[in-house]
């Protein structure tokens, strides 16, 4: 089987967890996920199965979208709510307060990254050294926030929605906010509601999949995520030269493309340059 199949995560599994599971459903091992979410997370989780996989590294820069519940004058050592409370303050803060503070965490900023996190410093993983109460210094990382809605705002919690770039950490932009306001704030829940093409509209429940007898029918064609380039559909002896991975002329704009054969089958994703087109990544079955 090959496919991309839009999960929504359930609470309390690992991003792990849901590949491993679908491992079994599916029947290979030949399975990725785009984009790593927290076990407290729920939401969007795409899953690459087969050789579909070979489009995970095109999504690894795809846009997120979430809507996280934040939760301000308390800090705890993992930034979210699940974590050992490090400090309490009293939260006097406005409404206006809050929206006035979003606008310095907008744009082209810098992240500290969490200890708490799957990142290694010297082949060790941050968080396998804080569960060791160990903490180490993490370079600041330049991410993007292209979107920062306040969706509702009550006494000491504030829903919000976050469009980012990969890298962002949002339990992190929680606690960089409440450290702003003088109050504290962790992240109290999270939920993912878009991950690069792909929205909750196209998500299925995991226990929905697990329990269907029928899981193949969930699986989008990968040409699903390139869906923002043009469709090209090569002649025979095109298909041909792209099949034995060979360059071959095709007068059209510079730019990437989704390329296709004369039946329909999607072929590769490819570049076009000074009318020469060329494979980036072919998705045919050899």
């Amino acid at each position: 089987m090959n496919g991309i199949v839009i999960i929504d995560k359930p609470q309390g599994w690992t991003s792990q967890d849901v590949t491993a599971r679908l491992r079994r459903v599916f029947n290979t091992r030949r399975i990725g996920h785009g984009g790593t979410l927290d076990p407290m997370a729920t939401g969007v989780l795409p899953v690459f199965v087969g050789r579909a996989t070979r489009g995970v590294e095109f999504f690894e820069h795809a846009q997120k979208t979430y809507e996280a519940t934040m939760r301000l004058g308390l800090t705890t050592d993992t930034e979210d709510i699940t974590g050992a409370v490090l400090q309490e303050h009293p939260v006097t803060v406005s409404e206006a307060d809050f929206l006035a503070i979003l606008d310095k965490f907008r744009g082209d900023i810098f992240q500290i990254p969490p200890m708490y996190s799957a990142l290694k410093v010297n082949g060790q993983k941050l968080c396998d050294l804080a569960r060791k109460g160990k903490e180490v210094v993490r370079q600041p990382r330049p991410i993007t926030i292209f979107e920062l809605t306040c969706l509702e705002f009550s006494g000491d919690t504030a829903r919000l929605r976050v469009r980012c770039s990969k890298g962002t950490y949002i339990r992190t932009l929680c606690k960089d906010i409440g450290d702003a306001l003088g109050c504290g704030g962790c992240m109290a829940a999270l939920r993912r509601v878009s991950a690069g093409e792909y929205s909750m509209e196209a998500a299925v429940p995991l226990q929905e999949l697990l329990d269907s007898e029928t899981p193949e029918k969930y699986l989008q064609n990968v040409d699903t995520m390139f869906t923002q380039y043009p469709a090209v559909i090569l002649t025979e002896k095109q298909e041909q030269r792209c099949r034995n991975g060979n360059s071959f002329t095709l007068k059209t704009a510079d730019g990437r493309y989704r390329v296709y054969s004369q039946s329909g089958e999607f072929l590769a994703l490819s570049q076009v340059e000074n009318d020469i087109m060329s494979t980036v990544k072919s998705f045919f079955e050899v």
